[in-house]
């Protein structure tokens, strides 16, 4: 249900090409008011920062795994998002994620051996190109724009929240509070047999009561415990998505009775 994206290109990206001005000095931005890269993509990674946003929209659930990413769960089930259409664009005032907006633009090593990145982008998109319309990415002089500068900021940004968002994980996992999550859903309550959905991790209510009071007042300190309970509320917005999925026709068939 909610695995960590197994390609060596990060979720969304179909290729990546580092922007620089003696390739791209002529090269424009498109505004869009479509995301067709949400298409289809039911899980998509969250940072820290936007737990409390996102919270009042979709579930945030951990992957399942040894690199249990938080994400936001815009469908239940694998090629599912309830919130855009078919072309992309988003059919209700919805929290976005940084991840999405950021797209086609990302941080990128271009060596693995350094530490160095650089801002790359996804040549397959249509809305970075050498295009007639858009928004120029270079001043005349060849030198990065406020347009480019702005994009950079926002991805030197979502790197540090990334960040963030790694020393809360591994918080969850020195204390041992990520279990395997199951939640089963009904669409009738005659007893009809529930759809179980696994194949993701969340927080341990049980364990975290047992967390130490001076534990739990650092963490109420730092924030980090808001940041739990914003993922543990969130879970209560599961059958809402399915019942999403139900109204637009995309949930799970029921699976036919065995043979007698």
């Amino acid at each position: 249900m909610a695995s960590a994206p197994s390609s060596n290109l990060p979720l969304m990206y179909n290729d990546l090409m580092p922007l620089n001005s003696r390739d791209h000095v002529t090269w424009k931005a498109r505004q869009t008011d479509k995301a067709p890269w949400l298409v289809g993509q039911h899980a998509i990674p969250l940072t820290t920062d936007e737990f409390v946003q996102a919270q009042r929209s979709f579930p945030i659930v951990f992957a399942s795994g040894d690199a249990p990413t938080p994400l936001a769960l815009m469908g239940l089930n694998e090629g599912v998002n309830t919130f855009v259409d078919a072309e992309g664009t988003v059919t209700e005032p919805v929290y976005i994620p940084a991840y999405v907006r950021r797209y086609p633009f990302i941080l990128a090593k271009l060596q693995q051996d350094s530490d160095d990145m650089s801002l790359c982008f996804d040549p397959t998109s249509d809305i970075v190109g050498d295009f007639d319309d858009g928004e120029l990415l270079f001043n005349e002089d060849a030198t990065p724009n406020e347009r480019t500068n702005s994009l950079l900021e926002f991805c030197q940004r979502f790197e540090e929240s990334g960040q963030r968002t790694k020393n809360f994980i591994e918080e969850l996992q020195k204390h041992d509070l990520l279990m395997e999550g199951e939640v089963a859903i009904s669409t009738n309550p005659e007893g009809d047999k529930p759809y179980v959905y696994r194949g993701f991790q969340m927080v341990d209510q049980e364990k975290l009561r047992e967390v130490r009071g001076d534990v739990l007042r650092t963490w109420n300190q730092n924030g980090l415990l808001t940041l739990i309970y914003a993922h543990l509320f969130s879970m209560n917005l599961m059958r809402d998505v399915f019942g999403r999925q139900v109204s637009q026709g995309t949930a799970p068939k029921p699976e036919p009775e065995a043979a007698s």
